[in-house]
């Protein structure tokens, strides 16, 4: 329990029940709790975010994770990609940056297209999102200090 006015994630919890078993189901969403007024109920703020990284792309729940196990099924990909949502109009759009490994640099263009054309039917028959796919060199995906791929870049308008 945060103090009010403080952002955390909204857990709903059954407290009034007899012999019933204390359920808490974490929403994951983040959120924070107004003070409070002359209502019978507590008001809650605007959601804000999430606690974990899932991402909600044109209604449809998308984890990071499951961009990741389909790149990794690709031989000639290498396991750092990044995903960058941004929003036209009312419609997000999803652009996944993936890097071919070292020993692959050298493929035609048209070996590099057809990798994307593959990547991207996955994406949307195993996700249900449409993408755009960019194979890039390697060594092309923008690394932090410690050398790991930010995953998520999330360039939609906050609010």
């Amino acid at each position: 329990m945060l103090p009010d006015g403080q952002e955390g994630e909204l857990v709903f919890t059954s407290l009034t029940k007899e012999a019933f078993p204390i359920v808490r189901y974490r929403t994951r969403d983040l959120t924070r709790l107004l003070p409070p007024t002359a209502r019978a109920f507590r008001r809650m703020g605007k959601i804000v975010g999430r606690s974990d990284d899932m991402l909600i792309i044109r209604g449809v729940n998308v984890f990071p994770t499951q961009i990741e196990e389909l790149v990794l099924q690709h031989g000639k990909l290498s396991p750092l990609y990044q995903i960058v949502v941004t929003r036209d109009g009312p419609m997000d759009k999803v652009e996944v940056l993936c890097e071919l490994q070292t020993a692959h640099a050298d493929q035609p263009a048209g070996g590099v297209q057809e990798i994307a054309g593959w990547l991207q039917h996955r994406v949307k028959s195993l996700v249900g999102i449409s993408t755009t796919v960019s194979v890039l060199p390697p060594h092309s995906v923008e690394r932090t200090q410690t050398g790991k791929a930010r995953r998520v870049i999330d360039k939609r308008p906050k609010g």
